[in-house]
């Protein structure tokens, strides 16, 4: 049981130097075996294991059964960078099977080696490259670097120690100088070599070599620096060869040099290879701001892209020819004089206006001739300096004078030096003068009369002519003449009624003229041809017109007339007064238009008279049915044409006065009214509407809405006020059939005592009742009561067209009046009750009775028993 051992010499420890190389003998051992068993190994001595793991070592047969450990080379034992002890475990087994298993120890020995250069320069030479000059100034150009295995203190060293280099202890290479390619070498092979302190070393070579930079500037080889050429030289054409060398040319290398203008002119290129300066564009030296002497800065370089570069300024002198027409502007001359110029008037100087614009004399150098047109015999020319003046006057009214307001003139203007450019241009350019004679205002504008008068007619519309002004003055041309009213032409209400046309002396009327106003105007026209004035007076004759109709007074009259009113009688002593602004008394002719229904009422005088009566013609016939009509409206038309004839009044105007009539007939009366007449104030004006005053009639408009709304407002107000003030009535059967309630606004009023002296029978009730014929007032009749007065409304002229309806409503509401008015004191009733003569009240009076209605009695005479003693 107990091992057997095949292995002879194991384990064991070995050592082996660092770095050994391949096949290196490491340790030497045998191996036995079994005496029982043939000779033989079946598995050779093999590294199965090593600890660490690696495969530097082998195990070879040296003969029989002996056996070595070598190194294999790969990797190469490094005692610094790998572990120092290998543990390498070794197998065998023989033919019969047994086996045997043993570590050798190998312990790797340190031995000092070379120093090693790191980077580029362990594995290859180095190339460097500096630029020559100051781009490279002397100081630190590189830095080598070695290591040492055992980590000692490296030295270096520099050979051939005549290069402008040095090297430090700690490796770094520093240049001594700055290098010139152009003297110096172009490269330097510079030996460094590091040694540890043991003297082992290493060398490599380090190549150094230098950059010719551009740091020298290209230099002018070309000494010209001023140039002529003359203007108006072609493009293309040479002026100059610039030529430049640079001091960094190499022999396998030549530097290309560039040229280039740097200036701004524009006149001029340059070939940027060969430095020939050409001519670029037309050259014209009268061009502003042309100097006559061209600086041109010309830069050489030996890069294209801007490297080093040398200027040189040239000057190009541009040389003058006469090339140039002397040009005047403008050309055309328009010039005015006053025909009354004296001779030697200075007309124009030429010179002032003209030049050459040749440089150089005598190239613009010219002169004036060759004065010639219609009337050039009146003026003369100076040939040098170009001044015209005239010779003689010219008076455009002189019947002598040709009569030409205007000279054309033309005069040549030319070089006086031998031109320089093509012939198949003129010699010389041609100026056009034209003199204009300027007419004199010498004589003041003439009327063609010394007096105008005009007759127009008061009704002709305004905007219409009237008349016409004629002036002229002697002055030639004749001068324009403008016309103006000056003076007169105004009445009260307007300034202006006249107007005249400014340029054809037309006079128009501007607003509608009235005769009766103003029956002459005299105005002052003025004639104006802007500098001299003449007046001349215009009477204007206004013709008179019948355009204003007959105004009567009272234009409206309202009264009662008793049925049984005699034919022939001036009813209720009724007249009327008219009078009209433009017609005789006797032209006016009295007719009844409407209303005069069967022709009861005439006028007298029917014509001829400014006063006329209204008579009753024919008597009222209302039992046969004839006459219907209580209540007549007669509409009286006045004219005034009574002294026209029938031929006349078919071509004459006719104006026509209205008057309003309302008379109503009352049957049988037994009462005298009185009225009284009334009267109406008319007031014309008249006024012109100017377009310019719009916001008027929005004024009128608005002021117009604004009242109506004010108005309606009131008349809500007063009816409200009216309906608490007069109670509603009380039914027929309730109250009495006569009640008068006095409820009037602004009304005057006369009460009268009444007279009932009609009786009829009422077609409802049966009873009977009493009226009286002229007021219309009503009662019932009681048994044994005597007739009674009532009081009766009348309304004075000034009420309006509806009176009699308004007297109709109060007379019906009278009908209604209550038993308790019909009951007042007799002591009241013996107070209104007067003699049959009318009563009229005063308006005071009336005004107080309107204010206590209900103290008015309204009927004195209808229950009481004391009414009998009634006169």
């Amino acid at each position: 049981g107990r091992r057997i051992r095949l292995l002879l010499g194991l384990p064991a420890t070995s050592t082996v130097e660092e770095n050994a190389a391949a096949g290196v003998s490491v340790y030497t051992f045998n191996v036995t075996v079994s005496p029982l068993s043939s000779e033989g190994v079946a598995i050779h001595p093999t590294i199965i294991n090593s600890n660490p793991l690696t495969k530097a070592f082998d195990i070879i047969p040296i003969g029989g059964l002996a056996y070595r450990v070598v190194t294999t080379g790969n990797p190469v034992l490094d005692y610094e960078t790998m572990p120092k002890s290998f543990d390498l475990q070794i197998f065998v087994e023989d033919i019969s099977g047994r086996a045997d298993l043993n570590t050798l120890t190998v312990q790797v020995q340190d031995k000092n080696e070379p120093p090693v250069f790191q980077g580029n320069m362990a594995i290859q030479a180095v190339v460097i490259y500096i630029l020559e000059g100051s781009r490279t100034p002397p100081g630190f150009i590189c830095q080598v670097e070695a290591a040492d295995p055992e980590d000692a203190k490296l030295k270096y060293s520099l050979a051939p120690a005549s290069v402008p280099f040095s090297v430090f202890e700690s490796g770094a290479i520093f240049s001594e100088r700055e290098f010139d390619y152009e003297k110096d070498p172009h490269s330097y092979f510079l030996n460094i070599t590091v040694t540890d302190p043991e003297g082992l070393h290493s060398t490599k070579t380090v190549n150094i070599n230098i950059i010719n930079t551009n740091d020298e500037r290209p230099y002018f080889i070309t000494k010209q620096r001023i140039y002529k050429i003359p203007e108006e030289q072609s493009p293309g054409t040479v002026v100059a060869n610039i030529t430049a060398k640079d001091p960094d040319d190499e022999e396998d290398f030549p530097s290309t040099l560039f040229y280039s203008i740097q200036s701004s002119e524009k006149y001029f290129s340059i070939n940027p290879s060969s430095g020939v300066v050409q001519v670029a564009r037309r050259i014209n030296r009268e061009a502003l701001p042309l100097h006559p002497n061209i600086s041109v800065l010309v830069r050489v370089e030996d890069s294209p892209s801007g490297g080093q570069a040398s200027e040189m300024e040239i000057t190009i002198v541009i040389e003058d020819i006469n090339d140039n027409l002397p040009e005047c502007n403008p050309s055309t001359f328009r010039e005015e004089i006053n025909e009354n110029a004296t001779a030697g008037t200075l007309l124009l100087d030429l010179r002032n206006f003209c030049e050459d614009i040749d440089v150089d004399p005598p190239n613009n150098l010219f002169n004036f001739s060759g004065l010639s047109g219609l009337g050039s015999n009146k003026f003369a020319l100076d040939s040098m300096s170009g001044r015209l003046v005239m010779t003689e006057s010219i008076d455009l009214e002189n019947p002598t004078n040709p009569g030409a307001e205007v000279f054309s003139l033309t005069v040549r203007v030319q070089d006086i030096a031998w031109p320089n450019y093509s012939s198949k241009y003129p010699l010389y350019n041609i100026i056009y003068v034209y003199i204009r004679i300027k007419p004199v205002n010498e004589y003041f504008p003439v009327f063609g009369s010394l007096l105008y008068e005009f007759n127009v007619s008061e009704i002709t519309k305004a905007g219409s002519s009237i008349g016409k002004v004629n002036a002229r003055d002697q002055d030639w041309p004749p001068s324009v003449i403008t016309y103006s009213i000056v003076a007169g032409g105004g009445t009260r209400d307007y300034t202006n009624i006249f107007w005249i046309n400014p340029t054809e002396g037309d006079v128009k009327i501007l607003a509608r003229l009235d005769y009766e106003t103003t029956q002459r105007f005299l105005l002052t026209v003025q004639a104006s041809d802007q500098e001299k004035t003449a007046t001349v007076s215009v009477i204007v004759n206004i013709l008179e017109v019948n355009d204003e109709e007959p105004v009567c007074s009272p234009n409206f009259y309202s009264f009662q007339i008793p049925v049984s009113l005699a034919v022939g009688t001036n009813i209720n002593g009724f007249r009327i007064v008219c009078q009209d602004r433009d017609s005789d008394p006797r032209s006016f002719r009295y007719f009844i238009n409407e209303g005069n229904v069967n022709n009861h009422f005439t006028f007298s005088p029917s014509a001829g008279s400014n006063t006329s009566r209204l008579i009753l013609a024919s008597r009222f016939d209302y039992d046969s049915g004839f006459d219907t009509n209580w209540i007549y409206r007669l509409r009286v038309y006045i004219t005034d044409d009574n002294l026209l004839s029938a031929r006349d009044k078919t071509t004459d105007l006719i104006k026509t006065g209205t008057v309003i009539l309302s008379i109503r007939v009352i049957p049988n009366p037994t009462t005298v009214i009185t009225t009284t007449p009334g009267f109406t104030l008319v007031t014309r004006r008249e006024n012109l509407y100017s377009e310019s005053a719009w916001y008027v009639p929005f004024v009128i408009t608005l002021g117009s809405l604004l009242l109506l709304g004010l108005l309606g407002y009131v008349v809500l107000l007063l009816a409200r006020g009216l309906r608490a003030r007069c109670p509603p009535a009380q039914k027929a059967g309730d109250a009495p059939l006569i009640h008068f309630t006095y409820c009037l606004s602004s009304q005057q009023m006369t009460k009268l005592n009444t007279v009932f002296d009609g009786e009829a029978r009422d077609p409802v009730t049966g009873k009977i009742y009493e009226f009286n014929t002229r007021s219309g007032a009503r009662r019932w009749k009681e048994a044994k009561e005597p007739l009674q007065l009532a009081p009766v409304v009348q309304v004075t002229p000034s009420a309006t067209e509806n009176v009699g309806e308004g007297k109709d409503k109060a007379e019906s509401t009278s009908k209604k009046e209550t038993t308790e008015k019909r009951k007042e004191p007799t002591a009241e009733r013996k107070t209104a009750a007067k003699p049959m003569k009318e009563q009229i009240e005063t308006p005071a009076q009336e005004g107080q009775k309107l204010k206590k209605p209900k103290e008015e009695p309204a009927n004195q005479g209808l229950s009481s028993p004391n009414q009998d003693k009634l006169p």
